[in-house]
Parts: C-alpha cells; sequence; structure tokens
C-alpha cells in the first residue's frame, strides 16, 4: 500500500516541472490528486496520463476567486483534503534594485506570496475541520541566501518561508502541519521561460538546463549531482505523509549543500591562490 493510500491531495502549479512529477509520484503511491494550472491543455494532457486518480481544474492562482473554488470543488468531490502544494511560479527578472520593473514585481509577489496566502486560507478551514493536514509551500535557497536568482524571486521565497513558520503555529494546534521545501538549481523548463521562450517550448529546455548547471555547480555545491524533479517530488511525498507527523515550519533546504558552504575543491583551490598571493606580497615586502 502506498504513503499515501487514501488521501486527496491538491498541487498548484502542477502542470509541468516540479509540480507534474509531483503529481505523478503522489498517484503512484495512492493518492487522488488534482491538477492546478492556468494551461488548459497541459493541465489536462497530465491528469489523463496519469489515469482516474487525478483531474486537471484551471486556476490562476494570483486570483483568490480561483483558488477559493478549487478548494470548494475538492471538498465537495471528496469531502476532505489532506495535502496542499503550493507550487505555482514564474521566472524570475534578472533587474537589479535601480532598474526594476515594479509591475512584474507585484506580478511575481502576487504568484508567488498571495498565491499561497490564499490557497491556505482558503485550504486551512477543510484541515482544522477534519483536524489533519499538511500544507507544502514551495521556497527557494534564494529565499535564505542572496545573489543566486532574482531580486522579486528572492525576496517572494524569503517571505514564503517565514509565512510558512507563522501559519504553521498558528495551524499545528489543529492537527495540521506546514512546512517549506527550498530547491537548490533544477534542472525544469524555468530557465527556457526565463530566456523568454514560452511554455511549451521551454519544457524541451530540460536537458540543456542539465549540461548547463552540470558545468556551474562544481564551483557552488559541495554534492556533485545535478538537482532533479524526482528530487523535489520526493521530499513533497515524505512531508505529505504520515511519516513526517511531527516535523511542522520547517524548511526543508534540498540544493546538494549549496546553503551549507563553498565545495572542498574550490576551497583547495582557494586556499592555495591565497598562501601563493601572501607569499608573493611577503617577497616582495623583504626587498
Amino acid at each position: 500500500m502506498g504513503s499515501l493510500a487514501g488521501k486527496v491531495a491538491v498541487i498548484c502549479g502542477g502542470t509541468s516541472g516540479l509540480g507534474r512529477r509531483s503529481a505523478e509520484l503522489f498517484v503512484e503511491e495512492g493518492a487522488q490528486v488534482v491538477i492546478v494550472g492556468r494551461r488548459q491543455r497541459e493541465g489536462e494532457a497530465a491528469a489523463k496520463a496519469l489515469g482516474a486518480a487525478a483531474r486537471f481544474v484551471r486556476a490562476d492562482v494570483s486570483v483568490e476567486r480561483d483558488i477559493a473554488a478549487v478548494i470548494a470543488e475538492t471538498s465537495k468531490r471528496f469531502g476532505r483534503l489532506d495535502c496542499l502544494f503550493n507550487n505555482a511560479g514564474v521566472p524570475s527578472q534578472r533587474a537589479g534594485i535601480v532598474d526594476i520593473d515594479l509591475q512584474r514585481f507585484d506580478r511575481a509577489m502576487a504568484i508567488h506570496l498571495n498565491g499561497t496566502i490564499a490557497a491556505m486560507k482558503h485550504a486551512a478551514p477543510l484541515m482544522v475541520q477534519q483536524g489533519s493536514g499538511s500544507i507544502i509551500n514551495t521556497a527557494s535557497i534564494n529565499g535564505i541566501r542572496a545573489g543566486m536568482g532574482g531580486l522579486e524571486y528572492a525576496v517572494a521565497k524569503a517571505a514564503v518561508i517565514h509565512l510558512t513558520r507563522c501559519v504553521a503555529v498558528e495551524l499545528g494546534e489543529k492537527g495540521v502541519r506546514v512546512n517549506c521545501i527550498s530547491p537548490g538549481p533544477i534542472a525544469t523548463g524555468i530557465f527556457g521561460k526565463g530566456a523568454g521562450l514560452d511554455h511549451s517550448m521551454a519544457e524541451h529546455t530540460v536537458d540543456a538546463a542539465t549540461a548547463a548547471l552540470a558545468t556551474v555547480l562544481p564551483r557552488w555545491q559541495p554534492l556533485p549531482h545535478v538537482g532533479l524533479t524526482v528530487d523535489i517530488a520526493r521530499a513533497a511525498l515524505f512531508l505529505a505523509g504520515d511519516g513526517a507527523r511531527l516535523i511542522n515550519g520547517h524548511n526543508l533546504v534540498v540544493d546538494g549543500g549549496i546553503s551549507v558552504g563553498w565545495p572542498a575543491a574550490v576551497m583547495r583551490e582557494d586556499r592555495a591562490l591565497f598562501e601563493k598571493s601572501f607569499q608573493a606580497e611577503m617577497a616582495d615586502a623583504d626587498t
């Protein structure tokens, strides 16, 4: 029997990337899954591929009435909601503070932050009524360290991390757990979208993203593996299941060690460079 047998999950941003892989894994583990997204064709295709255990509901998470309707329909159809995975997102603009487009900033916040708030707002009463539930929010290592992502993306994800903690404290006494996942660089179509490709084309750039990440990760990440969607899906599966029953308010970082420190090989090179430079300066001082 699967770890999510008999459970009902709503996955926002479930039509591609991390969300779709999570939907696949949740269904494999026995859950009934409601896939939520803006793209009708892709959503229906994802649900069809997963069979009777999955269905698609079109919604824009930045529109509260849309997400309220998703939760209401889920409640009506299944009578319960065991897991809400807030995973909808958009690529980040690379502008700095002087050049940032505030309208685009507001749009990013509406999806990453406001959409997460709206989904929790409408899911919480159902979970509180049944006395159980797991809410999982997708954050990012950009929310705990600066310089790797765009400004509005990093700010939104930092807010999601603290929002998770606040709601975890509020809902914990009702039996509802609230956690977030902070991925490091994961090979998905989001890089293609950030490069200006449309959604359908961007989904075909995963191999290119994997290869490109492999060229830079040795200087960033202690573990040598390029992050894949399944790595985040497995983390979400764990947090959704009963095995995580005592985990609440936690930010589960899945980044190969990027947030811990520089890779050992990089530090060896830098230490050698420092020592060489230091010795040269000392020698110059003696002459």
